[in-house]
C-alpha cells in the first residue's frame, strides 16, 4: 500500500508540473493582450500549484478516520453556502458560481464534491445493513446527493450537478445498493437534469447545437471547431511545447476547460496518451487502495476520490474531441485553476493517507501474526 500512496502522489505531482508547462503555453499570448504582461496567468497557476502541493502534503498524514466527526457539520454548512451562492454569487457568463471573500474567491460546488463524498462514505458504513430498503437505507442517503446537486445545477452548473450524481450513485452501487434503486433514481434524474437544462438558456443553446451539429454534420460550437484544428494539427509527434497556434487567441478558454486541446497540439498523438495513461495508472492505483482498505468508510472514500477524478477527465477529454456537449469542467491537474486544483490536491492527500494507514495496519498485524502462532 505504500508504493500505491507513492505511484498516486508522485502521479499527481507530474501532472501538474505538465500542466504549468501547459498553462504557460497555452496563456501567455492571452496574457500578454489582457494584463500586459506573458507571465500573469502563469503566475497566478504556478502558486496554485505550490500551494495545492503543501496541502497535498499535508492531507497526507491526516488520519483520514476524522472526517467522520465533522462530515454531518461540514455537510450542513455546505449546504448553507450553495444556497447563499444563489443569492450573492456575481452574475458570469449566465452563472453565479463563485463567492468572493476580497482577498481570495472560491467554487463552492468544487468544495460540496469532496464534503459530500465523505459524507456518503459515512453514511454507507453506518447503514450498510439497510442499504438495501429504499425508505430507511437508500432514499436517506440519495436526498443529500438531491440537495447538494440541485443546489449546484441551479447556478445553473448543470455538468457539475449531473456529475455528482453519477459518482454519488457509483459510491451506492460500491456501497451495497440495489441496482433496481440504482436504475430507478439515475433515469429519475436524467429526466428532471434534462428538463432543468432545458429550461436553461446557456445549456439549452449548448445541447440544442451539439445535437445539430451531430445531425447535420460541422462542431458544435467555435470552441470545439478549434480545438479539433489543434488535435488534429498536432499528428502523432506534436508540434512541440510552445510552438502551438491554437493558443494565439484562436482557441477560448485555451489555458482551463480546452487544454486538452492545446496538449494534443503540442504533444501530439503520443504525448496525450501518455497523459491518459498517466491518468489511468492513478485510477487504477485508487482502486487498488479502495480494494485493500480495512474498513468500509476508507474503501468507499478512495473509491469516490478516484472515480469522481477519472470521470471528470473522461468528461472534459470528450468535450475537447466533440464526443458531448460542451461543459465548464476543467482537465483534472493541468487545467489553469484555483478552488478546483485546491480540493483536488486535498482529495489526492486524503487518497494517499488511506494507503499509508493501511500499510501500516497490515505491517502490524504481520508483525503481530508470529507471536500469535508461538502462543
Amino acid at each position: 500500500m505504500k508504493k500505491l500512496a507513492v505511484i498516486i502522489f508522485l502521479d499527481a505531482f507530474a501532472l501538474m508540473l505538465l500542466g504549468l508547462i501547459i498553462v504557460m503555453s497555452a496563456s501567455s499570448t492571452y496574457s500578454e493582450f489582457k494584463f500586459d504582461s506573458l507571465f500573469h496567468l502563469f503566475n497566478s497557476h504556478l502558486f496554485k500549484v505550490i500551494f495545492g502541493i503543501i496541502l497535498m502534503t499535508g492531507f497526507s498524514f491526516i488520519p483520514y478516520e476524522i472526517y467522520k466527526d465533522f462530515s454531518k457539520p461540514m455537510m450542513l454548512g455546505i449546504t448553507v453556502i450553495l444556497a447563499v451562492t444563489l443569492f450573492v454569487a456575481p452574475d458570469i457568463k449566465g452563472a453565479g458560481r463563485w463567492i468572493n471573500l476580497g482577498f481570495f474567491s472560491f467554487q463552492p460546488a468544487d468544495v460540496a464534491k469532496l464534503i459530500l463524498l465523505i459524507h456518503l462514505s459515512v453514511l454507507l458504513e453506518a447503514k450498510k445493513e439497510i442499504i438495501g430498503n429504499f425508505k430507511e437505507g437508500f432514499f436517506y442517503l440519495f436526498l443529500w446527493v438531491i440537495i447538494i446537486s440541485a443546489l449546484i445545477l441551479i447556478q445553473p452548473n448543470v455538468s457539475n450537478g449531473i456529475l455528482l450524481i453519477v459518482v454519488s450513485l457509483a459510491m451506492l452501487y460500491v456501497g451495497g445498493a440495489k441496482l433496481k434503486h440504482i436504475f430507478t433514481s439515475a433515469f429519475a434524474c436524467l429526466v428532471a437534469g434534462a428538463i432543468a437544462a432545458m429550461l436553461m438558456p446557456h445549456s439549452r443553446v449548448r445541447i440544442l447545437t451539439f445535437l445539430s451539429s451531430a445531425q447535420h454534420g460541422g462542431s458544435p460550437n467555435i470552441q470545439v471547431k478549434q480545438a479539433l484544428l489543434g488535435l488534429g494539427s498536432g499528428g502523432f509527434f506534436g508540434v512541440g511545447m510552445g510552438h502551438s497556434l491554437q493558443s494565439n487567441l484562436f482557441l477560448p478558454e485555451a489555458y482551463g476547460d480546452f487544454i486538452f486541446a492545446i496538449l494534443g497540439e503540442e504533444l501530439g498523438f503520443i504525448g496525450s496518451v501518455i497523459v491518459l495513461f498517466g491518468f489511468l495508472i492513478l485510477f487504477i492505483a485508487g482502486i487498488i487502495i479502495a480494494k485493500k482498505a480495512k474498513d468500509t468508510f476508507g474503501q468507499l472514500l478512495a473509491f469516490g476520490i478516484t472515480f469522481s477524478i477519472i470521470i471528470y477527465t473522461f468528461v472534459n477529454v470528450a468535450v475537447s474531441t466533440g464526443l458531448v456537449p460542451t461543459t465548464g469542467l476543467p482537465l483534472p491537474f493541468i487545467s489553469y485553476g484555483g478552488t478546483s486544483l485546491t480540493f483536488l490536491c486535498i482529495s489526492v492527500g486524503i487518497l494517499v493517507n488511506i494507503a499509508l494507514a493501511n500499510s501500516i495496519q497490515q505491517n502490524s498485524a504481520n508483525q503481530a501474526s508470529p507471536e500469535v502462532k508461538r502462543a
